[in-house]
């Protein structure tokens, strides 16, 4: 067996979407698990859809991923170059090499005749197909008019009868009529080749012996398949993988507001973890293991794995994943991650942020909840008064007022404004008056915080705002709870 060789060929006209990620995800892992060369490849042919910067997004979201390419635009390699727009030259000899063959012909054909065509099919109820009306232009009298500067463009010549077929890893024999087959151009007006001819051109150029891409690619695939064969050329392994549908009737699409990787990322989602879910969309490895490295997909990822259905989807379940990886960080690594996302919700967050850090660790399941959840820090929210009842804490407003009435004193005369000292301060005086914790701990996390779920308990609240602002709050408390 040759040396594997898999690739990822996006187009530059947007972000890597996750059907994309996930491609380039199996194309990446089935190379690394059989010692083989990942290659990203750029196909910029239709060039009035390309979007200005997407290319260098696209390879800094492989990189972002993890997905290290051994060829591509950026890195070289002994097959490029590897952005087709800059391989330009290289595909009209092979389209007259077809042509010389009587696999393809030049088509003069107007947009008025193709317009008014199709027109009379649709009018008619059937699929518009050339009608093959340039085949019967000999080749020189074809050739003279090219060379005379006429537009045209190269249509590859279907047959009109049989069977073309090809072997697909996962879905097995799949053979079409060759009637239902479209003489499509291989080389347009402009000179550059159409996606479909450049695709397998270069694919075998750069000898890829394997070709994963979305079943969207399955009709397609025959018509590859009889350019492989007119040029006399091995045909690559062929592995279509099923689609990620946001929900069971449609599929992922920006248009509908679905996120990208860099979307993804923009809202505090962790690349490894996104990376780890997709990998699991359309792949089971056999067992119940949920959480892999990437070096771990590396070693157990196979085709056998791989799920004929499509797969959907679940923002809830990567938030889980997600949450779970955050809380598996070691804390420097969490630190550093968490900072720009405190730093939003408080410019001057101030007292100790490692501290604040520390208490949102374990709760933060996305790094973009952080601001939501320091929030109240720097301004008190509004809140009811229902949110001093609890009946496990045995809390209501009216112990509330009591509560308050009896803290206060002890938190002003605390002087050393540490968790320790007001945690010393607070507790054996709780204990002494007969109270308990939560009717008096309650009511204070809420005074001070305007909460009931908070990163810490209330004297780490206390902490974090400082005694004046503790202080502040307590008074404003008591005086709502007066009214």
């Amino acid at each position: 067996m040759p040396q594997v060789r898999t690739r990822f060929a996006p187009s530059p006209t947007g972000y890597l979407h996750l059907g994309g990620l996930r491609t380039a995800l199996y194309a990446y892992l089935f190379a690394r698990k059989n010692g083989g060369v990942f290659i990203l490849r750029i196909e910029d042919t239709d060039q009035e859809r390309e979007v200005a910067g997407a290319e260098e997004q696209l390879r800094k979201s492989l990189k972002l991923a993890g997905l290290t390419y051994d060829e591509g635009p950026d890195v070289g390699g002994s097959y490029g170059p590897y952005v087709q727009s800059e391989r330009k030259g290289s595909y009209a000899p092979y389209a007259w090499a077809l042509v010389e063959k009587g696999a393809a012909y030049p088509c003069f054909c107007t947009k008025g005749r193709l317009d008014q065509a199709r027109t009379e099919a649709e009018r008619e109820g059937r699929t518009f197909k050339y009608d093959k009306r340039c085949m019967s232009i000999a080749k020189n009298e074809a050739r003279r008019r090219v060379e005379s500067g006429e537009k045209h463009v190269i249509r590859q010549n279907m047959p009109t009868d049989g069977a073309a077929s090809f072997d697909d890893a996962l879905f097995g024999h799949i053979e079409i009529d060759t009637a239902q087959l479209d003489d499509m151009v291989l080389m347009k007006a402009d000179g550059f080749p159409t996606y479909n001819f450049a695709n397998v051109v270069d694919d075998h150029l750069m000898g890829i012996t394997h070709v994963m891409r979305g079943t969207e690619y399955l009709s397609s695939t025959p018509k590859y398949n009889l350019l492989y064969e007119a040029f006399g050329w091995d045909k690559p392994v062929y592995i279509h993988l099923p689609l990620v549908m946001a929900d069971a009737t449609r599929k992922l699409s920006k248009r509908y507001g679905d996120p990208s990787f860099e979307d993804l990322l923009n809202e505090g989602y962790l690349p490894e973890a996104v990376v780890n879910y997709i990998a699991l969309l359309g792949w089971n490895p056999g067992d119940d293991r949920e959480f892999f490295t990437l070096g771990e997909l590396e070693q157990s990822f196979s085709l056998d794995g791989l799920s004929k259905s499509p797969s959907i989807f679940d923002k809830a379940k990567l938030t889980w994943m997600n949450g779970e990886y955050i809380r598996r960080l070691p804390f420097g690594r969490y630190y550093e991650l968490a900072k720009p996302w405190l730093e939003k919700a408080l410019p001057d967050w101030g007292r100790d942020p490692k501290r604040l850090a520390e208490l949102l660790h374990g709760r933060a399941e996305v790094l973009n909840r952080i601001p939501e959840m320091a929030a109240f820090i720097k301004a008190m929210p509004e809140y009811g008064l229902e949110l001093y009842t609890h009946k496990k804490m045995k809390s209501d407003p009216a112990v509330a007022r009591e509560s308050l009435a009896f803290v206060e004193p002890i938190l002003r005369a605390v002087e050393d404004w540490t968790e320790a000292s007001l945690h010393d301060s607070l507790m054996p005086a709780i204990t002494a008056s007969g109270r308990k914790n939560g009717a008096v701990l309650w009511p204070l996390r809420v005074a001070i915080s305007g909460l009931t779920s908070t990163p810490g308990g209330a004297t780490e609240i206390a902490y974090l705002l400082g005694k004046t602002e503790t202080l502040r709050r307590i008074t404003a408390a008591r005086e709502r709870l007066a009214l």
